[in-house]
């Protein structure tokens, strides 16, 4: 080995520690970034599937009889 590898492999040994627990670091931090964003995909897909259940449900249609009301609202305008 020539001296400048000798002191390269003595420089890496000496940071070893460092550069395994940032190593360890960068690993943790993917897995919660990887994890944050199957979260958010998975909610999206739950999300957009509920909706599309929702506006494929028939809706329900209610019938009512408005002419007194209108018959009302006539007679108040007819009166001024």
């Amino acid at each position: 080995m020539s001296q400048a590898k000798v002191d390269q492999y003595k420089k890496e040994k000496a940071n070893r520690k460092k550069i395994m627990a940032r190593e360890k670091a960068k690993g943790i931090l993917a897995r919660i970034c990887l994890s944050v964003i199957l979260v958010g995909l998975v909610g999206w897909a739950g999300y957009t599937g509920y909706q599309t259940y929702e506006d494929k449900k028939p809706s329900k249609t209610i019938y009512t009889d408005v002419s007194a009301v209108a018959d009302y609202m006539s007679g108040l305008s007819t009166e001024e």
